[in-house]
């Protein structure tokens, strides 16, 4: 009968040791899977900042592109401004000697 009682007292001794070993895994997976998380939330923290910086620096060429733009059109428009009233004075005295001359003139 001892040696029943010896191969219980092995039995658990081996599931003691079985349930530590279980433990000790479970723990071990924990910690990976905590790792392996703060590692995916520093590699999406840095993609992100990768990213953000993409967009300010594509940002920063469209505002400062739409500003010339628009200094440019202002000057062609100006221009174009400058260019008809100079035409308008060109042609002023010719367009009123000719009103005058067909208000004055009777057909007959």
């Amino acid at each position: 009968m001892a040696a029943t009682g010896d191969g219980i007292q092995k039995l658990l001794a081996a599931e003691t040791t079985a349930g530590q070993i279980v433990t000790e895994a479970r723990k071990a997976k924990q910690e990976r899977l905590r790792q392996a998380k703060a590692e995916a939330e520093r590699e999406i923290a840095a993609y992100k900042a990768e990213r953000e910086g993409a967009y300010q620096k594509k940002l920063a060429e469209t505002t400062s592109g739409a500003a010339a733009t628009s200094d440019r059109l202002h000057k062609e428009t100006e221009l174009a401004i400058k260019q008809v009233q100079a035409d308008v004075t060109a042609s002023k005295k010719a367009v009123v000697d000719m009103l005058v001359k067909y208000a004055t003139t009777v057909q007959g």
